[in-house]
């Protein structure tokens, strides 16, 4: 039975009635047109039409008319719909109308990504970590900032009030072919993770956007807002997003420590050499919003500064040994939930392939101490860079990254840029109520 025999075929014994045909946006918001199950033939087909001119990053005026293509394997039924007449979806790429992928597509960015990896042999799987907070409602049931519980890190209920509602979570992505691997409150007030299995770098991403979803649908059943903000508060942890990554070649992870030899094979510390040197040009695209930048001060638990280790849970990149050697893997802890997925994997896997490739990128000291006690004339010597204070940094540095334009091509970087930089003149335009409380009286 072939894949599209199958989906009609489930579709019929499970009484699905919709179909949510999903794509993401240039910002990672996921966007869906809903069909009815008699058109599920036209979709699979790949005729299903949409106006794309009012997309962020997607197409201008004139070459509006877009269609969706299905991947197949991405087909779901939402547990949570109704048991009669059930909903389901497919995530898909965006075509044009002469049979072009969309070249601003964000899932195409990393699809030419996979298959650069592919052509060198290697395929990159990934295990997110993807931290979130839950907030009450008031009685229109829109958010507030008082969080739902007053836990801290791995506490039980009654201190941790969002035990059931993690439970649900959890419970409805395994229903959906997830395999959780824990969960549990995080260290503020009203914050939690959840951790799922590593997988094909394609397949994480699809299932990062869907996991946002689920998690605020579910969040809002049970009477609550989740959000992903890396930083709602100034004196709590911020929200991250750590991803583990495991690189295969011929079937085998080249991230494997040597116990012999003590030490990682030379593909690992390639790769991290790559992610540290291309760091400030892709953080613009792992770390998207004003907000994000908020997450990187001293004592935040967030890497500020671009260093490495093999041992030092603290620094932007660990190289972790596990007990079973072909279990080793790199950690990279920078990335935020508000990331696009599609664009913040392929930058990463890009900048790993860059160092791969080429040897001329050079790999700093692993760094045993605590990198923020460090003096800057100490940085310095060592040469360890920080990571940009700002989206307005950030996005300067992307402006002339080579890799960001050959990752991205010119459009959808030109196009992805000024959106940012729109949002921090927006950003740079409001005023606070800390400059007001500073401010008003005192001058």
């Amino acid at each position: 039975m072939t894949p599209k025999e199958m989906i009609l075929k489930r579709v019929e014994d499970e009484d699905v009635r919709f179909i949510r045909l999903q794509f993401t946006d240039m910002l990672g918001q996921m966007r869906n047109m809903a069909i009815t199950v008699d058109r599920l033939e036209e979709a699979l087909e790949n005729r299903c039409i949409f106006d794309g001119s009012a997309i962020d990053g997607f197409a201008n005026i004139e070459e509006s008319d877009l269609y969706l293509h299905p991947d197949l394997s991405t087909f779901a039924i939402f547990p949570w719909r109704p048991h009669n007449g059930k909903v389901a979806r497919l995530i898909c790429d965006v075509y044009t109308p002469d049979g072009r992928p969309l070249e601003y597509n964000p899932r195409l960015v990393l699809e030419k990504v996979v298959k650069e990896a592919e052509e060198m042999g290697y395929k990159l799987k990934i295990g997110p970590e993807i931290e979130f907070f839950l907030f009450n409602t008031d009685e229109q049931g829109r958010p507030t900032t008082q969080t739902h519980d007053s836990g801290s890190y791995f506490d039980m209920a009654p201190l941790d009030n969002g035990e059931n509602v993690r439970r649900d979570i959890c419970l409805t992505l395994e229903e959906m072919g997830y395999t959780i691997e824990a969960s549990h409150h995080e260290m503020a007030h009203g914050q939690h993770e959840i951790v799922f299995k590593a997988d094909d770098a394609l397949v994480t991403a699809d299932r990062i956007v869907t996991f946002r979803t689920v998690v605020k649908t579910i969040a809002k059943r049970n009477g609550l807002h989740a959000t992903f903000m890396p930083k709602p508060f100034a004196d709590e942890w911020g929200s991250g997003m750590h991803l583990t990554m495991y690189l295969e070649k011929d079937g085998e992870n080249v991230f494997a420590y040597d116990t012999g030899k003590r030490q990682f094979r030379n593909e690992t510390y390639r790769f991290i050499a790559g992610l540290l040197h291309y760091t400030r040009e892709i953080v613009c695209l792992t770390n998207p919003t004003v907000n994000s930048y908020k997450r990187f001060i001293p004592g935040a638990d967030a890497p500020y500064h671009i260093s490495w280790s093999e041992n030092n849970r603290s620094l932007l990149i660990r190289a972790v040994q596990s007990r079973i050697p072909e279990n080793s893997s790199i950690e990279y802890r920078s990335p935020d939930p508000t990331a696009n997925p599609y664009l913040a994997i392929a930058a990463i896997l890009k900048a790993g392939l860059m160092g791969i490739r080429d040897e001329s990128i050079v790999l700093p000291p692993s760094i045993g101490m605590n990198v923020n006690e460090l003096s800057k004339n100490d940085l310095t010597m060592l040469g360890i860079e920080r990571i940009p204070v700002s989206l307005n940094e950030a996005l300067q540095i992307a402006k002339d990254s080579e890799l960001v334009e050959e990752l991205l091509g010119t459009r959808l970087k030109e196009s992805y840029i000024a959106k940012k930089e729109a949002e921090y003149d927006q950003y740079r335009r409001t005023v606070s109520k800390w400059e007001l409380d500073r401010y008003l009286v005192q001058y």
